[in-house]
């Protein structure tokens, strides 16, 4: 008697052999528990805290729309959710016009294992020091009397120091492009190494150029890199102040700084109303980095 194994029976074998046991699924216990702790029930928190009503002196868990209407009908709530918005944009592209050629480099032009760790590592050096530190070295490098105007003066570029270097939204992006910049070039570099270099031997014998090969194999193929840094560095730059506060002298309001001075003030429903706008710009801009590359295919 002779047995035939059809190809809907392997199928369903293989989908029973993947399927996770009771014990497995005990393991996500942990994360599952902890997300609903300190991630779902805090949002849920603050999107019903921004409902009650805030006086001056006090807040009451009397439910109303008045903080909502408050700041989207405010000109400087509004303005900062403008600003965040265009310095989000701003760093995103200056990160990824800094970060991509050295992923470049680091990620296919250099052959050596070795000294590829080693340049990454050099990229991720600045993070030895608190975050702080990083932020207030900045300004004796933009001051009118810093590093940057001194050395274009001393080459007779500029002949008076240029004062929108510091204490400008200039100063902002300049100082969150530094800093963010290597969690753009980490993720494009890991997927630029992962590029099979046979396939551009044989794109360079057919007669295809740099610029051909680059626009039709090594930028559809580092995508991904790109998105996934897209993500960190957004996420992060959306919900900055520290830099904001540091470098713009309280000039440049972020989202995060009317969140900050809010808070500090005891306006709960005001500080919960922001924080929820926030987290909705946060993941609509995921949500929609996720749409143009499936990680989960490409990863």
């Amino acid at each position: 008697m002779t047995m035939v194994v059809t190809s809907e029976d392997a199928v369903q074998e293989t989908t029973i052999t993947r399927r996770p046991s009771r014990k497995a699924l005990w393991l996500l216990a942990p994360g599952v528990l902890w997300m609903l702790l300190f991630l779902v029930l805090p949002l849920l928190m603050m999107v019903y805290v921004s409902f009650w009503t805030q006086t001056t002196f006090k807040i009451e868990p009397t439910l109303t729309l008045q903080s909502w209407i408050t700041f989207l009908t405010s000109p400087t709530y509004l303005g900062a959710l403008w600003t965040t918005v265009r310095i989000w944009l701003l760093v995103l592209l200056s990160t990824l016009v800094v970060g991509y050629p050295a992923a470049l480099f680091v990620g296919l032009l250099v052959k050596n294992k070795t000294l590829q760790t080693v340049l990454l590592v050099l990229c991720v050096i600045p993070f030895w020091t608190s975050f702080l530190i990083r932020v207030l070295a900045w300004r004796p490098m933009l001051g009118t009397e810093g590093a940057i105007n001194m050395i274009l003066m001393n080459l007779g570029i500029i002949h008076q120091p240029i004062e929108v270097l510091l204490f400008s939204e200039l100063s902002v992006i300049i100082g969150m492009t530094q800093i963010y910049c290597v969690f753009m070039v980490g993720p494009i570099a890991f997927m630029l190494g992962r590029i099979d270099a046979s396939v551009i031997e044989a794109a360079q014998d057919l007669g295809a150029g740099f610029w051909r090969i680059f626009r039709t194999i090594i930028l559809p193929l580092s995508l991904p890199g790109v998105v996934v840094g897209a993500i960190f560095v957004s996420v992060m730059v959306l919900g900055e102040f520290a830099t904001s506060a540091a470098l713009s002298g309280r000039k440049v309001n972020l989202l995060g700084n009317i969140i900050v001075t809010q808070v500090g003030s005891l306006k709960w429903a005001f500080a919960a109303v922001a924080g929820v706008v926030l987290t909705i710009i946060m993941g609509a801009v995921v949500a929609v980095l996720l749409k143009i590359v499936d990680l989960r295919k490409e990863l």
